[in-house]
């Protein structure tokens, strides 16, 4: 099996799927050691086309696809859209309109996040062979057991996706994935601006002093980790900037004596910036606070899953 990898092969697989209904996609990506996803393989399937796209391969100009992607007559479908998502939204692409199979599944009551071989099982009753799933995608070549699994991921996906929109029709729910999917592909949703970082978290408490240091320091995380290209955990836990904002540390010594805050955190490279930043939230709380929004919810999945 040979992936696409250069620009002419790419245009020739991207007129095919002008024109279609949907187009099935997946990624294979690295970001164990960084912050930002290192984009190692695309995978596409139509109903009338389907490839391995290799976006490492030298010369290749992936903006043939990144068009399908920006296509609004063609549906992108993904499961477990939020991270393909990401990176293509990095890439100047929003993949709209796009519908997320997982997504569906919770509501044709298949059970929330569902994990993708598991839905193609049920519903396909296709075992998927899990032999590559742990490849280092970034490295090549790839094999061809290697490139057929992950052109599975999508030529499943292509039959699943007309399955479970039918099914939603049926049982009056589709309405309700298609305004999640609007939601899903919100860019603000993957807006990674630092002062906007601590949207992602979960602040466990609402007063002006606790909120403004949360920001403070949920922000502080975020631009250290972009500007290191290092996974923000490396930087600091989420379980640290909840104790953080409820304990807010002025000085070296009452840093150290956070439980969550690892051992001499205070004199590492990141101690007196974090210190920094608690002290500047501290300054006006209530103007530096940010307001929390009601969160929203989610409609019962249907009952039960009765595989046609």
């Amino acid at each position: 099996m040979t992936p696409i990898t250069t620009t002419a092969e790419l245009q020739a697989f991207c007129d095919k799927i002008k024109g279609q209904a949907f187009v099935a996609v997946d990624t294979e990506f690295m970001r164990e050691t960084t912050y930002w996803p290192k984009l190692c393989l695309i995978q596409a399937a139509a109903p009338n086309a389907e490839a391995v796209i290799d976006p490492l391969a030298d010369g290749l100009d992936l903006e043939p696809f990144l068009e399908i992607l920006r296509d609004p007559s063609i549906e992108k479908v993904f499961h477990a859209a939020r991270q393909d998502v990401e990176i293509f939204n990095n890439l100047k692409a929003m993949p709209v309109p796009l519908f997320d199979t997982q997504v569906a599944g919770m509501a044709a009551g298949f059970g929330e996040q569902i994990a993708y071989d598991a839905l193609v099982r049920q519903m396909l009753k296709i075992e998927i062979d899990k032999s590559s799933r742990f490849t280092d995608w970034a490295r090549r070549p790839l094999t061809d057991a290697q490139l057929v699994y992950a052109l599975g991921d999508v030529t499943h996906l292509a039959k699943l996706y007309p399955m479970l929109r039918s099914r939603l029709e049926k049982e009056g729910r589709l309405a309700w994935v298609v305004d999640e999917m609007r939601s899903l592909a919100d860019p603000a949703l993957y807006d990674v601006t630092p002062e906007n970082a601590w949207k992602r978290l979960k602040p466990r408490r609402h007063t002006a002093k606790y909120l403004a240091v949360f920001k403070a320091v949920a922000a502080w995380r975020e631009r250290t980790a972009q500007i290191r290209d290092q996974p923000r955990g490396r930087i600091l836990k989420d379980d640290a900037i909840d104790e953080v904002a409820t304990q807010a540390p002025t000085d070296a010594e009452a840093l150290d004596r956070l439980r969550s805050v690892p051992k001499g955190f205070s004199g590492s490279r990141f101690g007196p910036d974090l210190l920094a930043a608690v002290r500047e939230a501290l300054k006006d709380p209530e103007a530096y606070a940010p307001v929390i929004e009601r969160t929203k919810h989610q409609p019962s999945p249907a009952a039960g899953a009765v595989v046609e």
